[in-house]
């Protein structure tokens, strides 16, 4: 996928937010918790980060490109450094997973909110 592609698919959930962060990152969070980082060289994507539930940490760091997050890896976050190793579509499930991993340990008065009353 495309970085236009990514960031108008992320930015497309509910209440979702885009910031400038850490150098060269657009880091996108709901509620302000963080649930998808794209990893910038320039205008070329270097990397994305995505958390994932326990049972799939696993299966996804033994995919070729895909590892452990820096710095994520004991919350299970795992970093996709190179965009091929899932397919288009699979990406965006895995970005919408994470999105709603965060948003189930958000309190349950902004859960609400974010599910339209």
């Amino acid at each position: 996928m495309r970085l236009d592609q990514l960031r108008k698919f992320a930015l497309s959930l509910p209440q979702t937010t885009v910031v400038k962060q850490w150098g060269e990152c657009l880091v996108f969070k709901v509620a302000g918790k963080l649930f998808f980082l794209i990893a910038l060289d320039g205008e070329v994507i270097d990397g994305v980060v995505f958390k994932c539930a326990p049972g799939e940490f696993e299966s996804l760091t033994e995919i070729d490109g895909i590892a452990q997050a820096p710095y994520f890896a004991k919350r299970m976050w795992v970093r996709l450094s190179d965009l091929d190793a899932l397919p288009a579509r699979e990406l965006q499930a895995r970005i919408k997973h994470s999105y709603d991993l965060v948003v189930a340990k958000l309190p349950k008065k902004i859960r609400v909110t974010l599910a339209g009353g």
